[in-house]
């Protein structure tokens, strides 16, 4: 059984981290195999978004902790090649055209909290918990987390949850900004999906866009992004998803998209 289950249903692919009896952490396949997902689907037309989740009770509790003695054991070149090649993966979540919502199950810590933030929407169970926990282990920390965390909650809230390595909860995280909303467990799949299916039923190209403008929002000077934000829009303004948009709004009904 593969470390990462990718499944379609209409517009909407699911990608499920499958190492529950692990609470789905990190291995070299499941890594591997979300770097080629992330690759090709970024690229497919007939997809309108992804939705990232975990199977079992965990949705990632961070790198496998039982291999890191091998992995230490490498040379410094060739551990740290080997990480910036695993570490490509946040940036192709947050580069991806695609809107991806995080579905969180449960525990998501380490690298596993890392690939959530990483994601453009993120819906948690009440019950799930969470945590940078990387000095617990006497690590710094890495997949993108200090960038992300401080873009979300503020540098005073990440250097606290970086230092500490306390975990804390969904409706902590909700309250800090990390999160898009918290729901009761049982009713996380379908929230997450219908979150899903109405972004894939969206403009695609302008969500594309719409990701590129807020990436570069995260570190580029503002005369910068309005350049950006120009071409984009009249970019846009060419698709047939814009048009049928206006119609739409003048013929006062519903538009229907067709990614185009």
């Amino acid at each position: 059984m593969a470390d990462l289950e990718e499944t379609r249903e209409g517009a909407v692919v699911t990608l499920t981290l499958n190492r529950p009896e692990r609470l789905n952490a990190l291995s070299e396949e499941m890594t591997r195999l979300l770097v080629e997902a992330m690759e090709r689907l970024g690229g497919d037309a007939g997809v309108g978004a992804i939705l990232l989740t975990g199977a079992g009770r965990g949705f990632c509790a961070g790198g496998d902790v039982r291999g890191m003695p091998a992995r230490n054991e490498m040379p410094f070149e060739q551990r740290l090649e080997r990480l910036r090649s695993r570490m490509r993966l946040p940036l192709l979540l947050k580069q991806c055209p695609k809107p991806i919502v995080a579905a969180i199950n449960g525990p998501a810590y380490g690298a596993g909290l890392c690939l959530a933030l990483a994601c453009d929407i993120r819906i948690a169970a009440a019950s799930a918990k969470f945590g940078t926990a990387f000095v617990r282990i006497g690590y710094s920390g890495d997949y993108g987390g200090s960038y992300s965390l401080t873009r979300l909650v503020g540098p005073a809230k990440a250097r606290e949850l970086y230092l500490t390595g306390d975990s804390f909860t969904a409706e902590q995280a909700l309250a800090w900004g990390m999160l898009t909303r918290v729901v009761p467990d049982e009713a996380l799949a379908a929230e997450a999906r219908a979150f899903a299916e109405r972004l894939a039923n969206g403009p695609r190209i302008a969500h594309g866009y719409i990701k590129r403008n807020l990436l570069a929002a995260e570190t580029e000077p503002m005369e910068a992004v309005l350049e950006i934000e120009a071409m984009h829009q009249v970019r846009c303004a060419q698709t047939e998803d814009h048009k049928e948009a206006v119609r739409a709004f003048a013929e006062k009904r519903p538009p229907v998209f067709r990614g185009r």
